[in-house]
Formats: C-alpha cells, sequence, structure tokens
C-alpha cells in the first residue's frame, strides 16, 4: 500500500516529525523490541564452517514475495526507474528508500535522471516526503534530492557509515557515476541534502555501468566496494564484479577481479553485495543474473504488455554469492535464488533485479525488495521476506545427516543455540569434539537433550551423569568443534550468546 496524502514541507529540508508520521502507519512499537545479537552467529550460506558433512544437502531458502510495495508512478520516475537502495537511520527511525527516476522519453544517463527519496516506518508502507529541494516542470512538491548531476542519478548508491571514526556530516556516503566519468565520492549528514567534496572522482578503472556498492567493512575495518568491470575491454566480454578497497573513502586500490571458484562466468548486472546486518563478517551478494539475448517473449506479446521496445528480448533471475573478504566469491548452490514468477512481464530485460538492503520488518523477519514489471507502465518495487537468518540450509532426509564443523572458539559464559526445523517425527542432537576430533566427556550425542521443533535460537543442553543441565560453556575447553546429528530436519545456523549461570 502506497501512502500519497502525507507530504510535509519543511523548511530546513529535514524530514516530518516522527509523531506526526505515527499516527499514519500501524503502531510499530513492537518491532523496536530488541533482538538478541550473538557474539557469533554463522549461516549454513557457505561451506565456511563445515569440516565434513555426510548425507546433507545444501540448499536456499525461498523467500516469501510479500507484493508490492511502491509504484514508480510519479511523472520524474518512469517505467525504467530502478538501482534500488534500502536503509535504516537508527537516529530518525526512517527506512529509506533511495532509486533513480526516469521520466518517459528521456535516455539514461542523461538529464532526465533525477534521485529520489522515499520513507517508511515499517518497510512495507512508504511516502514521499515533500522535501522542496528541485522541482519537475511546474510541480514545486517533489522527493527528488539530486538533479542536474548526470550520470550521477543514474546510479547513485549510498550507505550508513559504521565506521567508528566516521564524522557527523559524513554519516552517510555514496559512491555514482559511470566511464569515462568515474565514480564520484557523496557525503551527508542526513540522507537528504547531499555534497561531493572532491574535485576529480575517487575511482576511474572501470565502466560502473551499473549500481557499484560501497560499505564500512567491520571485519576488514576498511572501506569496500564492489563494481561493475567486463571482463573483456570497454563494454565487451561478460558483465562481472571487481573489488577495490579504502581506509579514508578518498584514495582506492586498484580494484581487482572478483573470482568465482570453478563456476563458470555468467553475466551479472547487479551484485548488491552487503555484510549481512547480524553476522557483517559474512557479505551476501543478491546478484542480478542476466541472460542476454534469451527472450522469452514475442514481439507481439511485448506489445500487449506496453514494455518499452528495447527491454523484452532478454530476462534475469537472482543468484546468492556470499565472500569473507578477499577477492572471491562463494556460490555454495548454482541454482537460482529466485526464479521469475508466473506472467510474462516477470521474463522481460531487467525486471527482477533486487534493490540493495536487508532490514529487519519484525523481530524474527528480514526483508529486502525487487524491481518487477522493469519498461513497463506499472513498473514497481515488490517485498521479499525471510525469517531471521533463514537464507541457506543444511537438510537431512530420512536417513540420519551428520556435519561436523571446523573448531569454534569458546568461552565459559557460552550458550549454544542453533536455528532450525525438523518434522514431527525429525530430530537433531548435538556432540562436542575436542582438537583431536575425540568427543568430550559429558557431552556426547546420548547426552545431548533431542532437539525438535521450528525454532530460530533454541538452546542446546546435555544433562550430566547425576543430572546436572550443561552448556557448552561448561566443557572447559576454549575450542570445540560441533558434531550434528540431523534426521528429517533443516539447519540454518547456530550462534554462540554470552549468559550468566
Amino acid at each position: 500500500m502506497l501512502v500519497n496524502a502525507y507530504f510535509i514541507k519543511l523548511d530546513s529540508c529535514q524530514l516530518p516529525p516522527r509523531d506526526l508520521a505515527v499516527s499514519v502507519f500501524l503502531n510499530l512499537s513492537k518491532f523496536n523490541m530488541p533482538l538478541t545479537m550473538p557474539h557469533l552467529l554463522e549461516l549454513f550460506v557457505d561451506s565456511y564452517f563445515i569440516e565434513k558433512k555426510k548425507r546433507l544437502r545444501q540448499c536456499l531458502q525461498e523467500p516469501l514475495d510479500c507484493g508490492p510495495v511502491f509504484h514508480f508512478s510519479e511523472p520524474w520516475e518512469g517505467l525504467l526507474s530502478g538501482y534500488c537502495t534500502v536503509l535504516e537511520d537508527p537516529l530518525d527511525g526512517y527506512f529509506k528508500l533511495y532509486y533513480r527516476g526516469l521520466s518517459d522519453g528521456n535516455l539514461e544517463c542523461s538529464d532526465g535522471e533525477v534521485t529520489c527519496l522515499a520513507l517508511s516506518h515499517n518497510g512495507v508502507e512508504w511516502f514521499r516526503p515533500n522535501l522542496g529541494l528541485h522541482k519537475w516542470l511546474n510541480r514545486k512538491s517533489t522527493n527528488i534530492i539530486l538533479a542536474n548531476n548526470t550520470p550521477d542519478s543514474h546510479n547513485f548508491t549510498p550507505f550508513l557509515d559504521s565506521s567508528p571514526t566516521t564524522l557527523s556530516h559524513q554519516r552517510y556516503k555514496a559512491l555514482a557515476g559511470v566511464a569515462p566519468s568515474g565514480l564520484n565520492a557523496y557525503f551527508s549528514a542526513d540522507g537528504i541534502n547531499w555534497t561531493n567534496p572532491y574535485s576529480k572522482p575517487v575511482l576511474t578503472t572501470g565502466m560502473f555501468d551499473s549500481q557499484n556498492v560501497a560499505f564500512w567493512s567491520s571485519s576488514e575495518q576498511k572501506y569496500v566496494c564492489f563494481m561493475r568491470t567486463w571482463t573483456g575491454e570497454g563494454f565487451s566480454g561478460i558483465r562481472t564484479i571487481s573489488r577495490s578497497t579504502s581506509t579514508d573513502f578518498s584514495s582506492w586500490t586498484v580494484p581487482r577481479r572478483m573470482s568465482f571458484g570453478r563456476i563458470p562466468l555468467e553475466h551479472l548486472y547487479t551484485n548488491q553485495t552487503q555484510p549481512y546486518p547480524r553476522a557483517q563478517q559474512i557479505y551476501i551478494g543478491l546478484a542480478a543474473r542476466f541472460m542476454p539475448e534469451r527472450q522469452v517473449i514475442t514481439t507481439e506479446e511485448a506489445l500487449e504488455l506496453s514494455v518499452d521496445p528495447s527491454y523484452y528480448r532478454d530476462c534475469s533471475d537472482v543468484v546468492l554469492i556470499t565472500s569473507r573478504g578477499g577477492n572471491r566469491y562463494h556460490r555454495a548452490v548454482r541454482q537460482a535464488f529466485l526464479k521469475p514468477g508466473i506472467g510474462l512481464e516477470n521474463w522481460v530485460s531487467r525486471t527482477n533485479f533486487p534493490a540493495l538492503g536487508f532490514i529487519h520488518t519484525k523481530p524474527d523477519e528480514i526483508s529486502f525488495y525487487m524491481n518487477k514489471n522493469y519498461a513497463q507502465p506499472n513498473a514497481y518495487l515488490s517485498r521479499f521476506s525471510f525469517p531471521l537468518d533463514r537464507l541457506g540450509y543444511l537438510e537431512a532426509s530420512d536417513s540420519y545427516g551428520e556435519l561436523i564443523t571446523k573448531s569454534i572458539p569458546i568461552s565459559s559464559q557460552d550458550d549454544l543455540h542453533l536455528n532450525l526445523s525438523t518434522s514431527a517425527a525429525g530430530s537433531c542432537f548435538v556432540a562436542l569434539l575436542d582438537e583431536n576430533d575425540a568427543t568430550v566427556s559429558q557431552f556426547d550425542m546420548s547426552s545431548c537433550l533431542e532437539l525438535i521443533g521450528n525454532e530460530l535460537s533454541k538452546p542446546v543442553r546435555w544433562l550430566s551423569s547425576n543430572g546436572v543441565s550443561l552448556r557448552i560453556g561448561d566443557s572447559g575447553l576454549s575450542s570445540v568443534k560441533l558434531h550434528i546429528r540431523l534426521l528429517d530436519a533443516r539447519l540454518f545456523a547456530f550462534s554462540l550468546c554470552s549468559t550468566d549461570r
């Protein structure tokens, strides 16, 4: 549902007062419940912590399509609106949607492109604030934050800087631009009023003809940028991804192409690589896989859809890629993460492109967004969701599957939790192994209390010989391996939380 009635003009170009917005939206106080943040959370989206596995299949979670949340219906937006970014600012309490507007009849990378902002308090209902920064023809009430800055509005991509040393007037940062101009850096205190403090681009090696994403990496302690490059000269070869890093957001390393291991190169139009919110050591990329000249719909069908004549001879879907730093992506599952939906409108060029950003829309739910019906008159943004920390999983069928993890550092205060689901007849048991792969006394499978159910954070307990309930921290070791046995069950993640006895 799109709320259009709430347009408030403030001379300072700041956001509307929060108490006014609350009356428009649902009471979302329950969404501000504190989330349990483990000091170690590992998702089974890659094989990083897997030492051995037997009779286990690695799979991807199928997100829930929650439907349209924002239509690109204003005259400065148009059917080619895209390159969306969604983020949450904890200081003002708003979810913010940044996107490119391109009015009908204008070309990409022309003065017809603008950068727009929409707001939400719940990630479901969005509205356009009247910022009064830029007019559109005779319209004074717009949500445009950047205009007349070709080509930077083509792919303006902001993020909230989580670096502990960032300055208050540079809380928001962004990169924007294409070759040959390069990527320009932008700063903002509020995400609305932006400045470009440099006289030249900060990155020039690359074609940049897509969404180029940057963030502060807490695990690497530097800024990281994943950008569009090609395998050939100029715009030739295969669309791929390169990486550059910086300590100050001004001077960047020479970009290096990302590798994908043994997986053949495919056209990846956008990469949308970002730290997972609750496990920032894992970078998750929801990449738009582009299939050039793989035409699904006919010219007659394209006419019925009123799709732009240049945008129906290709198709695309979404693949999930991960990284933990360095110049390699991991793709644990080669199948698509999200396939095009039912209906010919889902099989045109450059639709099904994910937005950048994961946000909490409920305490037990994370959402992301996707451009739908691209190059069609009813272009919109759709929301997708998945249960907390459930992006990928290891699955055992009707025979026992076994997993042994790599060594995990623990302390005496630690409590082990599993994110898992079983059938009514399924089960899960856990044993601890020491550095010699020997089972730790009192922490064997037979002492483990059976885990059954469907829970996002289920504590693991062992029963000692004298009937005392034991946690992983009671093992007396500084590191252990987990030996997990599953039956008709899925294991999504494990976590360690520090708790008092």
